[in-house]
């Protein structure tokens, strides 16, 4: 069959099971553009933005558990999506990226919208890729599939010039979709023996879960292996949602804005079981203290995160559900009364959690109530920008099931929640997706409201609007001596922006009103925005100060003054 570059690398989609990609056309890239006319099984999203593209495909691979794609066209349609590459590769998300380019007359010579786009991906991308034969294209796409979901997922670009799009040749591809290695176990017996030991050993383990967990399917065996060996369990940011908060064993989130008790649980500990995750700043705190009585056992299928930030005095290399499903057997069960005890003594000795009193509104006091109405739910997404808000959704909202939570990690981009947003719920049609924003963040990217209104998805938006850039605000409140400068946002009237792309919003500026508003939310059957009015000076405890250990974190001053805090949140 011969068909056109264009017409390959759609029968390419289609083979692997792409239903949904998101982009813009132009120039460079309209002859797939045209070819894509003929394939409507492959539902197109035109987004507002190719920045919002890729963190469209982001949050749609995250919630789907599939390869999400993004489409540009040459010049600057493909640098836009750079940010969103680099997000998704550090936090591995599988992508694939299909950039247009000039023709290959014109390469190298200054044309019209041409950039060196693979030069420009390579440092952002698990590979890229520079197409210059309509030949080479379904070998190439077919590798970028593969290569986007192995090992350490993340993201992948090809680039193909418009010429190329229109060439003709002979079009073979098998009939079976690839079905890349995940890594594989690469641990002997007796490595895995030596860690079954150090834990039955150990009198205060914990097992610290990453997005590892997530990325692997290893969520039940961790269950397993938490209960088995009868061992406490924190969460990453990304992590969360790969062990149950409501379990026994959980204590929630760890790192800079973890909980005080997971924070002090690690700081303790005489061994550490890190699964899927890359000790990562946020993590570890000041260098050099992470866990210093602690052996580290290091489960990871990237050998070059091995040792990278800690040191492992035990690497288990390899694919997280695999090694895990092969260190059960091998496990004993131990009581640990004291650990367990000590652990819950300092979760009831320092509330970590709780909704302020005093006048305004509190977003602990929002995401507390939302967190109520979404365990009524058969399912649920939640997708958050970076910043305050960010914090107090990973610690307000108990994640219970995998790829519940998605929220910018590594690269902590700015404006990622509603894009992302939109790509989740098509992920996951008929679920709930709630958007947790900051009302800097959210101005970043707020033009995809209108792709959100165009098709008519039912996501559901939280702005948070403190008026100013808040986690900025914070630190220069802290360690700055509130030399507050370049913090205050400005916002539309973000119930009338609503109206404007024909979906309603509210705005709630009391507690009383929170209840009302999530409800109506809840019922509306499309988007729909409520304006979160929340208290300007606001901090997000606990919290790890800049240069200092786990040990040091420090809690909210009103906790440890027994000011009045109102009731637990959770």
């Amino acid at each position: 069959m011969r068909l056109t570059g264009a017409q390959i690398v759609c029968e390419c989609l289609v083979r692997e099971g792409v239903d949904v990609i998101f982009g813009i056309p132009g120039g460079a890239i309209l002859p797939f553009y045209d070819a894509l006319y003929h394939y409507p099984g492959i539902r197109h999203v035109l987004v507002r933005h190719e920045q919002a593209a890729a963190h469209a495909a982001e949050g749609y691979a995250r919630a789907a558990g599939k390869v999400g794609v993004c489409v540009a066209t040459s010049g600057p349609g493909a640098t836009n999506l750079i940010t969103g590459l680099a997000a998704a590769k550090m936090d591995s998300v599988p992508m694939v990226a299909i950039t247009g380019q000039v023709a290959r007359p014109f390469m190298g010579k200054e044309a019209f919208q041409e950039c060196d786009t693979t030069g420009l991906a390579k440092s952002v991308t698990k590979r890229s890729y520079l197409v210059l034969r309509a030949s080479d294209l379904a070998p190439t796409m077919r590798e970028a599939m593969e290569v986007a979901m192995s090992g350490r997922p993340g993201p992948v670009l090809v680039d193909v010039p418009k010429d190329v799009q229109a060439e003709v040749a002979e079009f073979q591809y098998p009939d079976a979709p690839v079905r890349p290695s995940t890594g594989g176990l690469r641990s002997n017996d007796q490595v895995l023996r030596e860690a079954a030991r150090l834990l039955a050993e150990a009198e205060r383990p914990v097992i610290i879960a990453g997005h590892g967990v997530l990325i692997s399917g290893a969520w039940e065996e961790l269950r397993q292996v938490a209960e088995r060996a009868n061992v406490p369990v924190v969460n990453t940011l990304l992590g969360l949602g790969g062990f149950p908060r409501s379990h026994p064993l959980s204590l929630g989130m760890l790192g800079m804005h973890g909980m005080y008790w997971s924070n002090i649980a690690v700081a303790e500990a005489d061994l550490v079981l890190g699964v899927g995750m890359r000790f990562d700043d946020r993590v570890i705190g000041k260098p050099g203290t992470f866990a210093p009585k602690a052996k580290v056992i290091h489960i990871e299928v990237e050998p070059s995160q091995v040792n990278k930030n800690v040191f492992a005095h035990l690497p288990l290399v390899g694919d997280a559900r695999q090694v895990l499903r092969a260190l059960l057997p091998l496990l004993e069960r131990r009581e640990r009364s004291a650990w367990l005890a000590r652990l819950r003594l300092l979760q009831e000795r320092h509330p970590s959690l709780f909704v302020p009193d005093g006048p305004g509104l509190p977003p602990q006091y929002v995401l507390a109530r939302l967190d109520q109405m979404l365990h009524g739910l058969p399912d649920w997404v939640a997708v958050t920008g970076v910043g305050q808000h960010q914090m107090w959704a990973a610690q307000y909202l108990s994640v219970e099931r995998p790829n519940s939570f998605i929220s910018s990690g590594g690269l902590g981009v700015m404006g990622y929640e509603l894009p992302a947003a939109l790509g989740a719920q098509m992920g996951r049609p008929g679920t709930t997706v709630w958007t947790i924003a900051g009302d800097g963040g959210f101005q970043m990217t707020l033009q995809e409201l209108a792709t959100l209104a165009q098709e008519n998805l039912p996501v559901k938006i939280a702005v948070f609007h403190n008026g100013c850039l808040g986690m900025v605000r914070q630190w220069q409140e802290l360690f700055y001596e509130r030399r507050y400068k370049a913090i205050p946002v400005s916002s539309p009237d973000y119930v009338k922006l609503a109206e404007a792309y024909g979906f309603p919003g509210l705005q709630v500026t009391t507690r009383e009103g929170v209840e009302p508003a999530l409800e109506r939310a809840m019922k509306y059957p499309g988007p729909f925005l409520i304006d979160f009015v929340v208290n300007t000076e606001e901090n997000v405890y606990p919290m790890v100060p800049p240069g200092a250990s786990l040990a040091e974190t420090i809690e909210d001053p009103r906790s440890l003054a027994g000011v009045s805090v109102g009731a637990p949140a959770l």
